[in-house]
């Protein structure tokens, strides 16, 4: 492993990372190790988990009672909620949830 000063380090960082770990000292104390970062192991397969995720016939068909709460809030009571956006003069429409 390589040894520099401070001020060898500053003026040819570049170098020194390309030649491999280095330590750097000042006062001939080290301080840093400069280490190289390890490479990943390349990119994993597309379709790795081919046949292992199985998922039901149905789920993704909508459940009626979802829908119904999602798209009317189970409520036909509408309230017009003042948006800050647009200096408060757009009005958002907001159904209240209710059971």
């Amino acid at each position: 492993m390589k040894i520099v000063n401070i001020h060898l380090a500053k003026t040819q960082l570049s170098r020194l990372v390309a030649g491999g770990d280095v330590v750097i000292a000042k006062a001939d104390k080290p301080l840093v190790r400069l280490v190289a970062v390890a490479t990943s192991q390349g990119s994993r397969p597309l379709g790795s988990l081919a046949g292992r995720a199985v998922e039901p016939e149905d789920c993704w068909i909508a459940d009626p009672e979802v829908e119904v709460l999602l798209n009317d809030g189970g409520s036909s009571q509408e309230h017009h909620i003042a948006s800050p956006h647009r200096h408060g003069r757009a009005q958002r429409l907001v159904k209240p949830f209710v059971k």
